[in-house]
């Protein structure tokens, strides 16, 4: 007998503690059917006003990302998405393809990255090469994001950092700031503007400035929620977060 609620899909969400923003936006995207079992990544909220402070945070989110993986599977999801993006854009002694197969063979299921949702996404519109980047991230961060996209042959035109002081204080950041952030990264020559970093609100942000900009514009919580309902079969058009939801 299937999962009463989650009787289409049940998915696992591992997202930090510190994160206010994963769990209220996936529930809003979430198709009838569905359900989204959250599990925490125990780290405290160390301030990050300095290059040294984000890497020791860092390296305290990838200490505890194992025992919430090991959490989430409890409830036996059929997926799990690691709505966790500067793991998955940072440099390490494992690419994002090496992190998924470690995480995958830990869970025994399918593992969904920020990093390999965002580039699914950008494919699904076709032929696009020039990018610009939004992230809360402090310079070191950017670098990593930056690193990946180019890697996979895209053009970073603009990359704003908004160096948030801490990862709690990210989802401070104010819709009117990051439609700012939009029109700040944005010019003639980008065809897609993405942002990363899970903890800021940006999926109703990016919906919107489709609208006024006549371009692409993708949150990455949108991105790896998307990528997981296609891959687990969900084919839902949900609206209001934008044309990858609705039409792709």
């Amino acid at each position: 007998m299937p999962d009463a609620l989650g009787f289409r899909l049940k998915l696992g969400i591992v997202s930090p503690a510190t994160n206010t923003v994963v769990q209220p936006e996936y529930d809003a995207m979430r198709p009838r059917g569905v359900t989204n079992q959250m599990s925490r990544v125990m780290i405290p909220d160390t301030p990050v006003g300095t290059e040294q402070e984000f890497a020791t945070m860092m390296n305290t989110v990838r200490g505890s990302i194992e025992a919430a993986l090991d959490s989430a599977m409890a409830c036996s999801p059929a997926g799990v998405v690691m709505a966790m993006s500067a793991e998955t854009f940072w440099e390490g002694s494992l690419d994002a393809a090496g992190v998924q197969s470690h995480l995958e063979a830990r869970a025994g299921t399918r593992v969904i990255l920020g990093a390999q949702a965002c580039l699914a996404a950008i494919q699904r519109y076709g032929g696009i090469r020039r990018i610009a980047l939004i992230t809360p991230y402090m310079p070191s961060g950017d670098a990593q994001v930056r690193r990946t996209f180019t890697d996979n042959g895209f053009e970073v035109i603009n990359l704003l950092g908004l160096k948030s002081n801490s990862p709690l204080l990210m989802a401070h950041e104010s819709p009117e700031r990051l439609r700012r952030a939009v029109r700040e990264v944005d010019d003639p020559s980008v065809e897609l503007i993405m942002q990363v970093g899970t903890n800021l609100a940006f999926a109703k942000v990016a919906g919107e400035a489709e609208h006024w900009l006549g371009k692409p514009v993708l949150a990455v919580n949108t991105c790896t929620y998307w990528h997981a309902l296609r891959t687990l079969g969900i084919e839902d058009k949900i609206e209001g977060f934008g044309s990858l939801l609705m039409e792709h």
